[in-house]
């Protein structure tokens, strides 16, 4: 695997964990004032921050493929 590539994994994997971690975090203190019990916030902030983890790791990864084509 090229550097750039791996570079794009691993930044990747970094920004989409923080980014999912905050996005799961907005998402559970919000939901939580509307429901009575804990539960389906707590499920819809761990859904909201895995989506968001998903998109930052694929969205890094397709911009190390781009950058990888013209560095070559």
């Amino acid at each position: 695997m090229s550097k750039v590539l791996e570079l794009a994994l691993m930044l990747g994997l970094v920004f989409g964990a923080l980014a999912g971690l905050m996005a799961f975090l907005i998402t559970y203190d919000e939901y939580r004032h509307h429901y009575p019990d804990r539960r389906p916030a707590l499920r819809a902030g761990i859904e909201v921050g895995l989506v968001t983890f998903a998109f930052f790791l694929v969205f890094s990864v397709a911009a190390g493929m781009v950058a990888w084509r013209f560095d070559r």
